[in-house]
Order: C-alpha cells, then structure tokens, then sequence
C-alpha cells in the first residue's frame, strides 16, 4: 500500500513553486557551504523568489532531510550517495 506524502501546509497559497525554483533554491543552499538566514538566502537566488513561495520551498527541503531549520539560519545537511551510484553502474542486473 502506497504511502501518502502529507506536507506542512500554508495558509492560502498564493503561488506554487516550479521545479526550476525547488533545483535553484537547493543549488543555492548546496553550493554555499554554510548557515544561511532567509534573508542572506534570498539575496543570493540568482532570480527572485515570493517570499510564501520560498517558505513552501523550504519546508519542503527541511521534509525532506535536505536542509535543517534552526534559529540561527538554514544549512544543507544532504550528502549525495557518490560510492552507491558506482556500485550500482558496476552491478550485474537481474
């Protein structure tokens, strides 16, 4: 039985995020190697971001267990599994 994905809601959603805005925010995070407020986040988003949609973005990420939220600002705690993906191109598939 499939599993259903329940995330944090919003109060009126005014605007849903698009795929290329999810993989801009996480680029951002990822590639900046350190605690970032909401603030210092938007300003390095290479394109501007509604701040509803960035928070929806955000929850998302932090769901996910990419990001952590704390009360001094976001940081990516997501490692990519680099060692897996060469096991699994060097497996024998059955």
């Amino acid at each position: 039985m499939a599993q259903t994905l329940e995330l944090p809601e919003r109060e009126q959603v005014i605007h849903s995020p698009t795929l290329n805005t999810v993989l801009m925010v996480e680029e951002t995070l990822k590639n900046s190697g350190e605690l970032l407020t909401v603030a210092e986040l938007k300003r390095r988003l290479p394109k501007q971001v509604m701040h509803q949609t960035l928070l929806q973005i955000l929850d998302y990420l932090q769901w996910s267990g990419k990001i952590i939220i704390g009360t001094k600002g976001i940081l990516w705690v997501f490692t990519e599994r680099k060692e897996l993906n060469g096991l699994i191109k060097r497996g024998t598939e059955i």
